[in-house]
């Protein structure tokens, strides 16, 4: 008999427990590695859209520069053309011959308003009296700028109406001797022309005109509708000048033989006062040659 096998006695301790097979954990499943060629080929597709997307925002950049590049040059040029026509339109150059005549209607036509009364009606006005010696009228008084239809006759009023007259402004003097008091009376109307029609239209009548003013507590205290002896007008750009005379004692013209009413130094006194004041208004003043005075 072949001889036992000696065997070794088992250790003692506890035993593994035995995990069932449907106990054990699956296996993770192996990850899929990309081929290397399938890595290139998706490396250039990201890098042509890339550049793709490039090209085209050099494209909208490119476009983008262009159009504010065109915008700038029409703005600059817009401010070059400006820049230019206004040194045209303000650097100094010759008047032309219709902006010197606008520029004396300009000046002529403001200065009933822009002169003070004093220029208006001066204080004194020479006049030539009987054997031709040079004498002086004196004011008397201004009054108050009046509406024209309310210091003019009847027949007067409505013709100025119609033409446009703006005012009517009114002085008092008397002569030398005190004898004589005229009242000028300078009727404002809107142009030359609208004077020009006006006077075409006005009555030609010496007993109508402006109404005398008379000045309380001075010797043209009687001197009133009544006391006029005679009324006429001349032209002075656009401006009327009425004026109207008559004697400081009170003389009415009804009481003035017909033979003296045409006094030989009455009407003179008053046709050289009204004038003097006339031409003052209507004077041209001094225009400059150039744009921006006299130097060009």
């Amino acid at each position: 008999m072949p001889p036992e096998q000696p065997h070794s006695p088992r250790r003692a301790g506890p035993r593994k427990a035995r995990v069932p097979q449907t106990a054990r954990l699956p296996r993770r499943a192996a990850r899929a590695r990309p081929w290397t060629a399938s890595r290139g080929r998706a490396a250039a597709a990201l890098a042509a859209r890339e550049r793709a997307e490039l090209a085209r925002g050099v494209r909208f950049r490119s476009a983008y520069l262009t159009i504010m590049g065109v915008v700038l040059a029409v703005a600059a040029l817009n401010v070059l053309l400006g820049a230019f026509g206004l040194v045209r339109e303000t650097r100094s150059r010759p008047l032309t011959d219709a902006e010197r005549a606008r520029y004396v209607a300009q000046d002529v036509a403001r200065r009933w308003r822009a002169w003070p009364a004093g220029m208006v009606f001066p204080e004194e006005l020479p006049y030539t009296g009987l054997g031709r010696t040079q004498q002086y009228a004196r004011r008397v008084g201004i009054a108050p700028e009046a509406a024209c239809g309310s210091v003019v006759d009847a027949p007067v009023a409505p013709v100025l109406g119609e033409h446009g007259c703006r005012t009517l402004l009114r002085a008092t003097y008397v002569d030398q001797t005190a004898t004589f008091a005229v009242t000028v009376g300078v009727a404002v109307m809107p142009s030359e022309d609208a004077r020009a029609d006006a006077a075409a239209d006005l009555p030609v009548d010496d007993r109508v005109g402006v109404r005398p003013v008379a000045f309380p507590g001075t010797v043209t205290d009687s001197f009133g509708a009544a006391q006029r002896q005679r009324t006429g007008w001349v032209g002075a750009g656009p401006y009327i000048v009425f004026l109207t005379v008559g004697y400081t004692d009170g003389r009415t013209r009804a009481s003035v033989p017909l033979e003296e009413q045409v006094n030989s130094e009455m009407w003179p006194l008053a046709q050289t006062l009204a004038g003097r004041i006339a031409r003052a208004l209507g004077e041209p003043p001094d225009v400059p040659r150039c744009t921006q005075g006299n130097a060009c």
